[in-house]
């Protein structure tokens, strides 16, 4: 942990022989030449060495209810905070969180260290959560995935003050990854988008169901409480059969008694021309599940995917003016010299820039 912002060295890498780094943290396992950064856009090699750029960065907070992430089976009636970073290893087309989630020109601004978003420490984040009279703290909005060396941090410091944890996942993830984060989730809630490779190679061109469906199991495994959701999309994923096959794999890989959410989509982005998903195969979906021996199934006609609120900004949440928040966030490490900047000069280096 740290008291200033500054790249943190990627918890999970391979350093190879020639310069070149890998990324152990979701499946993408991006190899990554001097002054390049990975798909997620929030870890860059730096002559030799992965960073995250993203650390103590917080893009949104809010606080509501567990059940609005969904989570239903662990803790019910007890409110969250939620928080967000930047970064994502997918790129959904549907996607409500655009800004925060993809964070390309935030993550830009970051490694420039031109950026002006809020740095948090973990203390700082757990402190803002006690104040604000939650009983745990919600990884979301951005894949937390991509973000792991924060979360474990912010995680110990919440467990120690009495606070559960929830990881909100689309479960593209290592099991090195898994392994390193389990002792510090409670709870993941995790997306099956579907049981088809196409529609999962159209966000992620590397993916496959059986990786995403295969950390989940991990995950269960690993002792973790896991729900699942299906975010129904008109002509994309809601033909029954393939949601009643959804059902049936969480029956027989987690449990007749695992909970499972079936959600609606509402039109954004890319398929802003789809229509809203109708309810009767939101309950169709609910009812054949039930069918299959599935205990705990909730058919949602009101919530999507979990959305940053706007109703506040990050720096009301925290109690602070919008000029104490807004700091230039230049490494404050000695190896990014006397002006902070974090990858401008190892860019030009690298024949990136001019």
């Amino acid at each position: 942990m740290t008291e200033n912002y500054q790249l943190i060295e990627t918890s999970l890498q391979t350093r190879l022989d020639n310069g070149d780094a890998v990324c152990n943290l979701c499946l993408w396992r991006c190899r990554l030449r001097h002054g390049q950064r990975g798909y997620c856009q929030a870890h860059v090699n730096r002559n030799g060495t992965l960073y995250n750029l993203s650390y103590g960065i917080i893009s949104a907070i809010d606080v509501d209810a567990i059940e609005s992430k969904p989570v239903y089976h662990y803790r019910p009636g007890t409110r969250v905070m939620s928080i967000g970073s930047y970064g994502c290893n997918f790129r959904c087309k549907g996607c409500h969180n655009l800004e925060i989630s993809w964070g390309v020109q935030a993550l830009d601004k970051l490694a420039r260290g031109e950026s002006t978003d809020a740095w948090v420490t973990p203390e700082e984040i757990v402190e803002v959560a006690l104040k604000h009279g939650v009983q745990g703290i919600a990884f979301t909005y951005s894949e937390p995935a991509v973000w792991m060396e924060y979360v474990i941090d912010v995680s110990r410091v919440a467990h120690a003050a009495g606070l559960y944890t929830v990881y909100v996942s689309n479960s593209y993830v290592t099991d090195e990854a898994l392994q390193e984060v389990a002792p510090h989730i409670d709870v993941l809630c995790s997306d099956i988008k579907s049981l088809s490779d196409d529609f999962y190679h159209d966000i992620c061109p590397v993916s496959t169901v059986d990786q995403v469906l295969a950390s989940i199991k991990k995950a269960h495994e690993l002792g973790i409480h896991v729900e699942t959701r299906t975010n129904v999309i008109p002509g994309k994923n809601d033909d029954p059969a393939e949601l009643q096959r959804i059902a049936q794999w969480v029956h027989d890989n987690l449990g007749a008694d695992s909970p499972w959410h079936v959600t609606k989509f509402f039109p954004a982005y890319q398929l802003s021309h789809l229509p809203e998903t109708p309810h009767d195969i939101i309950h169709l979906a609910a009812e054949q599940a039930r069918a299959a021996g599935l205990m705990h199934v909730y058919a949602h006609t009101d919530i999507s995917c979990d959305c940053a609120a706007e109703n506040a900004t990050v720096a009301d949440w925290l109690g602070k003016s919008a000029d104490e928040v807004q700091q230039i966030n230049k490494c404050s490490a000695s190896c990014c010299g006397d002006e902070g900047i974090l990858l401008k000069k190892f860019e030009k280096e690298a024949g990136l820039i001019k």
